[in-house]
């Protein structure tokens, strides 16, 4: 049933009707019958945001290339439709043909950041199903969750029928098989889905797990259905290669972030950074063949009239033959040498005056360096085993080339970081701006500040987050230090929202009471800045009788039973423990890539092993591989030729 007829009158009252029109180019009309598991694909943000969500979109192709599977996208309403569906009783609707999502058999949202969680529950409660899982009948939708956030789902536990650990590709079939052949038989038994959708690999059924706890912590975490396994182990696809989606990215008619076509051109990372969870939980390295890589781009900018190219992964320059792909891509005849190639995940250690050179032929792109941390010891302890001659190297790189402004990110709030710490951040960026200034009259360094939030199966998840008095008193440190370079631009992450994002981000189920009296008193978009509010999260806790010293500021202990010890990413506990006690001996890792395996588990079970890239590191050096780590602190010094003294002057 479509919404459209009732939709379309209210779009003139909207801030931007685009949004929710859909029309895109490339866009699919999937067939909807009586044997296919009808699929509505959920970002629980605006269309803006969502729409470039590649996981959405490769998902939508491969489900609809299924007989018995169709699959259509939706966003979340901005306050001002969602007032009016709310006024006018319009359901939550696919933006691909405007079906109500009461007639869609599987609600699923891809969870990339922890502060949407109450978006999730507006989209449920607009999509006319109860907001608690136990609440639902067997004729209502099906709620599942994928993405990085679900590495532990605990806190939206009550909300969700069933959670995706992994990679999506292959097990999508396999969800659209199970719901399809309980569809057919009449949808009779809710429970008889759960079972069979836990008996697949990469998923977990919340309903059939009971959280234990005692004296106000949690004990354990235990099957209480024999359908259920006591550990729930990640999808991993193991060639990337076979999996060329998304094949017709879409092409939104109104303006959205990162307008571009974007190829993916490898996942996973084994840098090791400490702080990272995307590193930890998609390894191993699966890289896409370079011959694939130029093949997608190349059709991918005829199909769309795209004239950018994102190279995406989690760090782009390790990609074996990137300045090729980057030559080819910018030189490529069939584009009139006007493609502008951006690599949104630049390491500084890999970035060169040949990329450099490349890149700025067409157009220069955004350039933002993350050396994450201001000295060299802060980036032992986090494993971010950047060199200070590595990021003026790449500084030179990019400003020998015509740049003139550069953004670099760094965390603020980790592990036995001191003041002396917040203060090299300025160091680093005035070093920056002075090299700059060799090339250009008023280069700039916008330097872009994030509060540490620990994340689970990373090596600091046991960490106590600092307070956000103590990131507050650490921004205005770094604030006052640069008040008088004007060169250098200042913006800091909110420590209030850093809080609530620490909050939900290591939680254990009694979270989800949490979450849901947000929601109930008006707290959405709690990721935008204009609609958080810290005080929603305060009062709920209270109520809930709960204190956020106990789940945000507390170090955890090696013994502490972590929400998320049921679900495995792959990585060995001990593994992440020892990893934790080397952050703080201030021991770096090299990269795993060029050295030999440290048994982290990642590479376990995949018919992979251990996967070497090539036997050079890119760059000549790869997150300290091969290079003198003992000098990582010191600023390189260039001599200049001294001047002959004067006649009849001292010496």
């Amino acid at each position: 049933m479509t919404v459209w007829n009732q939709l379309e009158p209210l779009l003139a009252k909207v801030q931007k009707p685009a949004r929710y029109i859909g029309c895109e180019d490339g866009v699919y009309t999937p067939d909807h019958h009586s044997g296919a598991a009808a699929w509505l694909l959920a970002y629980p943000d605006t269309y803006e945001i969502g729409l470039p969500n590649q996981g959405l979109q490769i998902l939508c192709e491969i489900i609809n290339e299924r007989p018995d599977g169709a699959a259509e996208r939706t966003y979340a309403p901005w306050a001002d439709l969602e007032a009016l569906m709310r006024q006018h009783e319009l359901p939550l609707f696919s933006v691909d043909t405007h079906r109500a999502a009461a007639e869609f058999d599987i609600l699923a949202f891809n969870l990339s950041a922890e502060l949407t969680y109450t978006n999730l529950l507006n989209m449920i409660d607009l999509a006319g199903c109860p907001v608690r899982a136990a609440d639902r009948s067997p004729s209502d939708l099906l709620i599942g969750v994928g993405g990085h956030c679900t590495y532990n789902p605990e806190p939206i536990a009550d909300f969700v029928d069933f959670v995706v650990l992994g990679d999506g590709e292959e097990v999508v079939g396999e969800i659209t098989a199970a719901v399809a052949a309980w569809k057919v038989a009449g949808k009779t038994d809710r429970l008889e889905i759960l079972r069979t959708l836990a008996g697949i690999t990469g998923i977990y059924v919340p309903r059939l797990y009971d959280a234990v706890f005692a004296d106000g912590q949690l004990v354990e975490i235990v099957p209480n259905d024999p359908a259920a396994p006591a550990t729930v182990e990640k999808r991993t696809i193991a060639d990337l290669g076979e999996w060329p989606y998304p094949k017709q990215q879409l092409v939104p008619l109104t303006e959205v972030v990162h307008d571009r076509l974007n190829v993916e051109v490898f996942r996973g990372c084994t840098r090791g950074c400490r702080f990272c969870q995307a590193g930890m939980i998609t390894r191993p390295v699966r890289e896409r063949p370079a011959e694939q890589v130029r093949t997608m781009i190349s059709e991918g900018l005829k199909r769309t009239g795209y004239d950018e190219v994102a190279l995406t992964s989690l760090s782009t320059a390790d990609f074996s033959g990137i300045e090729q792909v980057v030559i080819d891509t910018v030189n490529d005849p069939d584009c009139g040498g006007q493609v502008s190639v951006s690599l949104p995940s630049l390491r500084v250690d890999a970035f060169t005056v040949g990329i450099a050179g490349e890149i700025q032929k067409a157009r220069r792109t955004g350039l933002t360096f993350a050396p994450e941390a201001g000295t060299w010891r802060m980036r032992q302890v986090i494993n971010k085993l950047i060199r200070e001659e590595d990021l003026y190297a790449a500084v030179r790189s990019a400003y020998s080339q015509g740049w003139r402004r550069m953004k670099l990110y760094f965390l603020t709030g980790l592990p036995t970081e001191t003041d002396e710490d917040t203060l090299g951040i300025a160091t680093l960026a005035r070093n920056c701006v002075a090299i700059g200034k060799e090339y250009h009259k008023n280069p700039s360094v916008t330097v872009s500040l994030g509060g540490f939030v620990p994340k689970p199966f990373t090596p600091f998840q046991w960490f106590g987050q600092n307070t956000r008095e103590e990131l507050q008193r650490k921004i205005y440190l770094l604030r006052d230090e640069l008040r008088r370079d004007h060169a250098i631009k200042l913006k800091w992450h909110d420590p209030k929202a850093t809080m609530a994002e620490g909050l939900v981000s290591r939680g254990d189920r009694r979270l989800g009471a949490v979450i849901e009296d947000v929601w109930r008193h008006g707290g959405i978009f709690q990721e935008w800045g204009e609609h958080f509010d810290l005080q929603l999260w305060l009062d709920a806790l209270e109520r809930a009788g709960l204190r956020e010293e106990d789940f945000v500021y507390r170090h955890r202990t090696e013994d502490e039973t972590l929400p998320w010890d049921h679900l495995s990413a792959g990585l060995h506990k001990d593994f992440l423990w020892q990893d934790w006690r080397d952050a703080l001996a201030e021991v770096g890792l090299e990269d795993c890539r060029w050295t030999p395996c440290y048994d982290c588990g990642a590479c376990t079970g995949y018919g992979i092993e251990h996967v070497v890239a090539s036997a050079v590191p890119p760059a000549g050096g790869s997150q300290g591989t091969g290079q003198d780590l003992t000098v990582g602190g010191e600023v390189p010094v260039t001599l200049l030729p001294s001047k002959p003294l004067p006649v009849g002057a001292r010496s």
